[in-house]
């Protein structure tokens, strides 16, 4: 089958920002997909562009780029055959020419393969998650259908929040329970039991981007003992049924090659050491971005001293990009990746690296971006990977339920394993 028209759109994200949506048609079939955009971004993604006219969206609008690009991407991808997601996926990368896809822009490319794949599926009378299922195996991607443990981001801090808390995010991972229904619902209700918590302690129970809540609070510890609080007053087990994971963003508190933390600086050694304090006091699983993007001797040292413990998850470190988890593989860093696919562009990008970080057994958690839609396609990518984590915020914000309402649904169409824990490796 092929394309028979292309549309592109300038729309909303969750954070008021435009991005873009795309609509393709191929005989009675059609399909839409829209972008997410970053706003703690690592240094080496793949580069949205935007027509920088400050009349429009404080210089953030699309039309111009629309204008621009639409007819050369629907002249590659109408010569070539629908079925076909690499062969696509290579015409877009070969018509930007760029190594970051900064000349049609990233935030295009995806775009265009995202709706492509839910344009195929359609057309093959499957769900999306099957049909990334079936297309993964090109990528030597060989598993089993699964619901992903969520990543719940309950507290949020650092570029998502106007707080002084300088670690991004503190999550809950809901992992002793038997499927997905259950792990949310435990979720969900530590997440409105830590709002009584804030407001009995006169704190502002206003979210962040990520829909957690941004209460003035300054110290990590205070806010770690506010979510075991709230564990504990939804009835649950703190490292039993519900563990604690952490996006410390570590690049952005990296300032003249010393990590300020908490009104003191530290050089890498000085901060895995506050890392190794935190996991002996509370259950903490997960650990995203611990240092600077560039610090791989730290990255190194981090993993060989506590990724026996934790998961050690490059974000801004890999930004989903083949080449650069080599890297971390061959030095020695992070036991885990962070999946999110507009850092790298196209759909089959993201394969061929979940494909590597299996191969290496590397933990791939799939992810959503701090301006975000309603669009759900990562809920598909897990389930139909197998990633045995996925982040997407906190029950709160339509942009963020989205995702999970996509996944309770698949949840109860099936009769797909729910891991947990379990589905980590260590």
């Amino acid at each position: 089958m092929k394309i028979d028209q292309l549309k592109f759109y300038e729309v909303i994200d969750s954070r008021g920002n435009p991005t873009i949506a795309c609509k393709i048609f191929s005989g009675k079939f059609s399909s839409i997909s829209m972008v997410p955009s970053g706003a703690s971004t690592g240094s080496k993604e793949a580069q949205e562009i935007r027509d920088n006219d400050k009349k429009r969206f404080l210089g953030k609008g699309l039309k111009e780029v629309i204008k621009k690009t639409e007819h050369q991407i629907f002249d590659v991808i109408s010569q070539k055959n629908l079925s076909d997601q690499q062969e696509i996926d290579n015409g877009l990368i070969e018509l930007d020419g760029s190594k970051n896809k900064s000349n049609i822009g990233a935030n295009m490319i995806l775009a265009t393969s995202m709706a492509v794949s839910k344009l195929a599926s359609q057309s093959e009378n499957m769900e999306l998650f099957q049909y990334i299922h079936q297309i993964a195996k090109a990528y030597e991607i060989d598993c089993d259908y699964s619901l992903p443990l969520p990543m719940m981001n309950i507290l949020n801090g650092g570029a998502h929040a106007n707080n002084p808390l300088e670690f991004q995010e503190f999550m809950i991972q809901p992992a002793g329970f038997e499927n997905f229904d259950e792990s949310l619902r435990a979720g969900i209700e530590i997440f409105h039991n830590l709002k009584k918590e804030l407001q009995e302690n006169n704190f502002s129970t206003s979210v962040g981007d990520e829909g957690g809540f941004a209460p003035d609070i300054s110290d990590t510890k205070k806010a770690l003992d506010f979510i075991c609080s709230a564990v504990e007053k939804s009835g649950y087990k703190m490292g039993e049924e519900i563990f604690i994971a952490m996006d410390c963003a570590a690049s952005e508190i990296f300032i003249n090659g010393e990590y300020l933390f908490e009104g003191k600086n530290h050089d890498n050694s000085g901060l895995i050491q506050i890392y190794e304090e935190l996991i002996k006091r509370y259950p903490i699983k997960s650990i995203e971005d611990p240092l600077d993007e560039d610090d791989w001797d730290g990255w190194k040292a981090i993993t060989k001293q506590i990724g026996d413990e934790v998961s050690i998850v490059g974000d801004d470190l890999f930004v989903t990009n083949k080449k650069i988890l080599e890297k971390g593989i061959n030095n020695g860093s992070a036991n885990s990746i962070l999946i999110k696919v507009n850092q790298i562009g196209t759909v089959s990008e993201t394969l061929e690296t979940i494909s590597l970080a299996n191969q290496n057994n590397i933990n791939t958690v799939i992810s959503h971006r701090s301006g975000e839609t309603e669009d759900t396609f990562i809920s598909d990518l897990a389930v139909g990977i197998g990633a045995g984590q996925i982040k997407t915020g906190a029950p709160s914000r339509s942009d963020r339920t989205a995702k999970y309402n996509r996944l309770l649904m698949i949840n109860s169409d099936n009769n797909f394993s729910f891991e947990g824990m379990n589905g980590i490796k260590q």
